[in-house]
């Protein structure tokens, strides 16, 4: 789970800065570091919520 997070986040990274998109936030290409920063946190979550 955590790598199909990974994986999508950093998908959505690669086109915002291909072409920015658009969301409240998200308007310059610059914003990219938001969408890293969204991962990092999300990745911080899946790891503490995990059950081993």
């Amino acid at each position: 789970m955590g790598k199909a997070v990974a994986i999508v986040l950093g998908l959505a990274m690669l086109v915002h800065l291909i072409r920015p998109l658009g969301l409240p936030g998200l308007r310059k290409r610059s914003d990219a570091w938001k969408i890293a920063l969204f991962a990092l946190f999300a990745m911080v979550i899946l790891v503490g919520i995990r059950p081993e």
